[in-house]
């Protein structure tokens, strides 16, 4: 089954053209079943970008889902159209009284800021506190994924010497894990961040599993045993060039930046980088998917009152 987005978000005709089944609103009226609601909270400066790789992973399983796009009501995106925000997106304010069955809360250019800090951490609290009971499962991403484990569990995170930068081998630690179903012993996954945080700290709580590890990168992906959440630490849902357009953004911006690790053939900047990643990316994210059509109760307004 195809995911349903907005006819004329941008994302719709990239997907169209790689194959990802989409549905218009019009048609997926017709159809008598209850879609996933899936949210979106994006908190990346080029919102667009983020979309289409999001809806590319979410749209790849067999079930109906409804994607709604959400964003911080009081942060203005700098990469993004106030325009583009106006048509596809809504405030968390105004979402805050629906359940959705899945959601997901992006990554943010703001690792180096204590969570305190950040301009919007009092609104972040609230819509972590609210995921406990109006979300049956969430997947937190990168900056994300490190803003949640502080939040629910005092993870702290440390700042690195260097920026992580590049595509590392990753271990699977948990085969029996029905997020990892058909993942191999190990697989590649892209690295980017300039803080980390640590499996002792994670190690402190009962509640927490980690999933996924690298010899080099440390913790990747760590399961809250009872709480359905999920949280990521790096990029499998990016794109075959997202690792060199940062790589080039900085050069031109003179901001120092090592070439990153394992990505360019033959470490050369001129070729094409080929992308070693998106099956598990495909792969995680339809477990999730599937998780949570099993799981989840059928009457969307149930969310929550099992807790």
């Amino acid at each position: 089954m195809p995911i349903k987005i907005p006819d004329t978000l941008p994302a719709f005709e990239t997907l169209v053209q790689e194959g990802v089944r989409v549905m218009t609103e019009t048609l997926a009226i017709r159809q008598d079943i209850r879609p996933l609601q899936i949210g979106l909270l994006n908190l990346m400066p080029n919102k667009i970008k983020t979309e289409l790789q999001m809806a590319r992973l979410v749209g790849a399983s067999p079930l109906q889902v409804e994607l709604s796009l959400i964003r911080i009501g009081g942060h203005k995106a700098k990469n993004t159209s106030e325009d583009h925000l106006l048509a596809f997106y809504q405030t968390w304010e105004e979402v805050k009284h629906r359940k959705f069955d899945g959601f997901i809360i992006t990554g943010a250019p703001i690792e180096l800021l204590p969570y305190e800090d950040v301009t919007y951490w009092a609104e972040m609290q609230e819509i972590l506190d609210w995921t406990e009971t109006n979300v049956h499962s969430t997947m937190n991403v990168c900056w994300g994924a490190m803003a949640a484990i502080y939040h629910f569990h005092g993870v702290p995170k440390y700042e690195l010497k260097e920026k992580a930068f590049g595509v590392y081998r990753h271990r699977n630690l948990k085969p029996s894990s029905i997020y990892l179903n058909g993942f191999s012993d190990n697989f590649e996954v892209p690295v980017s961040r300039w803080t980390e945080v640590r499996r002792a700290d994670i190690e402190k709580s009962e509640s927490l599993e980690v999933l996924m590890e690298s010899a080099e990168m440390g913790v990747c992906l760590v399961h809250e045993k009872k709480g359905r959440r999920l949280y990521m630490f790096n990029h499998v849902e990016y794109d075959s060039t997202s690792l060199s357009d940062e790589y080039f953004r900085d050069v031109d911006a003179g901001v120092p930046i090592k070439m990153p690790h394992n990505y360019f053939p033959h470490n050369d900047p001129a070729l094409a980088p080929q992308n070693r990643w998106r099956s598990h990316a495909h792969l995680l994210f339809g477990n999730w998917i599937n998780e949570i059509y099993q799981t989840t109760p059928f009457d969307v307004e149930e969310i929550g009152t099992d807790l």
